[in-house]
């Protein structure tokens, strides 16, 4: 449960509305998720949060897809449970499928693994590797 109260349209003030508003149309008219109503207790953090996920998660050199997976392997490592499923939806409807989803957790269980025992033995990093 949230500790402060979601934000309704209805109960939005103007800026917000025209935040809510943008969100709606960047997402073919999809109704406002349930972060965007909490973050909109601080209309600026609102404001810039999402303006920095639409440049972010916007065109770019890695395919709209490919940064989904990487939005929920993060989500995943930081313990996310929300953002785990927001973009596991966005990642379907660009092409996930069960297979590449089940290839990801795969993935992300492999890298928590080598991580966890590469800073358990404090593995130096080889300097070939290093970029």
């Amino acid at each position: 449960m949230t500790i402060v109260n979601y934000i309704e349209e209805e109960d939005a003030s103007d800026r917000v509305k025209k935040v809510y508003s943008d969100i709606s149309e960047s997402r073919g008219g999809a109704k406002v998720n349930n972060i965007w109503k909490v973050l909109a207790n601080d209309p600026d953090l609102l404001e810039s949060t999402w303006k920095r996920l639409r440049e972010v998660m916007g065109p770019g050199t890695l395919d709209p897809l490919v940064k989904e997976l990487i939005y929920i392997a993060v989500s995943v490592a930081n313990g996310c449970q929300y953002c785990v499923h927001s973009h596991s939806a966005a990642a379907k409807k660009k092409g996930m499928t069960d297979e590449m989803r089940s290839e990801l957790f795969s993935i992300i269980a492999m890298a928590s693994q080598t991580n966890a025992l590469a800073e358990a033995y404090q593995v130096e990093v080889d300097d070939r590797l290093k970029i």
